[in-house]
């Protein structure tokens, strides 16, 4: 099955290394300047005392000629509109897409463009980032790749997708609610992201300051819009552990970016599941100042 993933990121990097270690036809769609990266250093993967590097089978859009057996999307949501653009031309009647992205918006976008049927729900987790080469540094070893059809349940293609994707490295699986799983997933990254943007540092560095009330109150009301959405959290305790850690290292790939004068994705993480609890008539005032807080930071950007 010829496999296209859209990124070559911290995320798609990582999932698509490991794949292309393991033999299978693995192509990425990648930016003009990440393929001219990508060329001259190779995909690496690197961990304290280990590095790990492939030549990648590489494509831009501009290139893209052919239509993919699965289709795995592993974009921010800034620049979720212009892959889906450019993917249109690939996918074919029977193509699978999986999104690797955040919160539940990008699901009605890739269900409105390509259909409900042709999109599957996927959640993973993995500690990576970028480095300024460009490579994918692994700090600690959790990796894991759910994925499951959005009405439930098991299917065939899921089980075939599962013996392909099934690959040294990381752990796949099939959730018979793959949907519950997302959204669960979504209040943890919106609470632990709340939290540090509008304290500014880590979570220990929050629980130091007296922000340990203030950090449940964050999961609260992200697990209410969950629950009031259909979803909700079966034990909030291990969310609100891991937001008053005391000592912890624990940040949110929004206030990395943010710190770092970066493009975020508060739209997708927190601005969505806000707008969302609205719908329900909940009250999140600190879920909107954090927003708020990236909004500001955007301007700033701008």
């Amino acid at each position: 099955m010829k496999v296209l993933i859209v990124g070559a990121g911290a995320t798609g990097g990582y999932f698509g290394l490991r794949l292309a270690q393991a033999g299978r036809d693995v192509t990425f769609l990648v930016r003009p300047k990440r393929a001219a990266a990508l060329r001259e250093r190779g995909l690496r993967v690197v961990s304290p005392g280990h590095e790990e590097v492939v030549m990648p089978q590489l494509v831009t859009a501009a290139e893209l000629d052919t239509q993919y057996d699965v289709v795995l999307l592993s974009v921010k949501a800034t620049g979720l509109t212009q892959a889906v653009d450019d993917l249109a031309p690939v996918i074919g009647p029977t193509t699978v897409i999986v999104p690797f992205l955040n919160g539940m918006a990008h699901l009605d976008l890739l269900n409105e463009r390509f259909g409900k049927e042709a999109v599957l729900g996927g959640v993973v987790k993995v500690v990576t980032s970028l480095n300024a080469d460009g490579d994918i540094v692994q700090s600690a070893p959790l990796a894991t790749f759910e994925l499951g059809e959005q009405d439930g349940g098991t299917s065939a293609r899921t089980k075939e997708l599962t013996a392909l994707l099934d690959v040294p490295g990381y752990e796949v699986t099939v959730s018979p609610d793959i949907v519950s799983a997302m959204w669960h997933k979504w209040v943890f990254i919106a609470s632990v992201g709340a939290v540090t943007c509008l304290m500014g540092g880590t979570v220990g560095e929050a629980v130091a300051a007296g922000g340990s009330t203030f950090s449940r109150a964050v999961v609260t009301e992200a697990a209410a819009v969950s629950a009031a959405a259909g979803f909700p959290v079966p034990d909030v305790t291990p969310i609100e552990t891991a937001v008053t850690q005391a000592g912890s290292s624990l940040t949110s790939s929004l206030y990395r970016d943010m710190a770092a004068g970066h493009s975020t994705e508060g739209e997708q993480i927190l601005g969505d599941l806000v707008d969302r609890g609205r719908r329900y008539d909940l009250a999140t005032p600190l879920l909107d100042a954090a927003r708020l807080r990236l909004r500001v930071h955007e301007q700033q950007r701008a």
